[in-house]
């Protein structure tokens, strides 16, 4: 499918992909396992994302608090990303969908930096759906990020589209529709800088149940609001 939108349909969605842990607690299953079930939902999502005609879907994976766990769970999911990138690589192949990273990547276990790296490069000639996975990412590291590559840089005079020039996501357009799953209803650090007119959709859904028509719905809601950008 070609990477331009359809009328109405945001270019650019964003998902806090939330309730991973609380799904496997509810079956009575190790997180881990939650962890997986939500992997393999990433499949429906993108395939749900490309038949509406979106160019860029952006899935907030792992965040650098998430550190914070216990060191089992980031191995196992660290494990998990490695496992689930040699499952679906040649889907995203198949589906023309190009992978991108962002986030502080350096400071993930190097294996799994290196199955990302390798997934972002062979996938680098596609010229469908674009596919952003953020890994060990937080939007006020981003920024700061930024600051520090700005400062050694020495730039003088600033705007805000040279900001987010060196920003993780440069080159991108900023979401335009922002999805949390599980019911909770704030932004975790995701994309801040970017976010800053994207409209917010809460769902009461966990991740692993998240379906193809629950993405419908959100952008149908979206279809419905009036975006004035300040103005009237």
């Amino acid at each position: 499918m070609s990477n331009e939108c359809a009328a109405g349909v945001p270019k650019h969605v964003a998902i806090i992909m939330d309730g991973n842990g609380r799904w496997a607690k509810k079956r009575g299953l190790p997180r881990l396992a939650g962890h997986r079930k939500g992997a393999e939902n990433i499949t429906n999502i993108v395939r749900a994302a490309d038949d509406l005609g979106l160019s860029y879907l952006t899935l907030f994976t792992f965040s650098i608090e998430n550190w914070r766990r216990p060191k089992a769970e980031v191995n196992g999911l660290m494990d998990l990303f490695e496992q689930v990138l040699d499952e679906k690589l040649p889907e995203l192949m198949e589906n023309n969908v190009r992978l991108n990273l962002i986030g502080n990547i350096d400071a993930i276990r190097k294996s799994t930096r290196n199955r990302f790296e390798e997934a972002v490069k062979k996938t680098d000639p596609n010229t469908g759906l674009i596919l952003t996975i953020a890994l060990n990412y937080s939007g006020r590291d981003d920024i700061a990020r930024a600051v520090k590559k700005m400062l050694a840089d020495n730039l003088g005079d600033l705007s805000e589209d040279k900001i987010s020039d060196y920003l993780d996501t440069a080159g991108m357009p900023d979401p335009e529709l922002l999805i949390r799953t599980s019911g909770e209803a704030r932004i975790s650090n995701f994309l801040l800088w970017q976010i800053a007119y994207s409209e917010v959709y809460f769902c009461d859904v966990l991740w692993p149940d998240f379906k193809g028509e629950h993405l419908y719905e959100a952008i149908n809601d979206f279809q419905k609001r009036e975006r004035r950008f300040g103005g009237l």
